[in-house]
């Protein structure tokens, strides 16, 4: 499995505390090297007061992949 990981289901937990599941719809190498994607979710989920519908992640923070 290489970085991209475009179309992939993903689920994790949202900066530690707020667990989701979603598609990966784009995946990029940051300045420095790490690999960010951006997650469609399968589900809002309310983040400190904000609703959100997509999140990006770094890829230590997803939990599992399915493609």
């Amino acid at each position: 499995m290489g970085w991209d990981l475009t179309g992939a289901r993903v689920e994790g937990r949202y900066l530690g505390d707020f667990p989701y599941t979603g598609t990966i719809t784009d995946s990029r190498v940051k300045y420095g090297g790490r690999v960010q994607h951006t997650v469609r979710l399968d589900a809002p989920i309310e983040v400190y007061g904000a609703c959100r519908e997509v999140i990006l992640v770094d890829e230590g923070d997803v939990y599992s992949y399915a493609e």
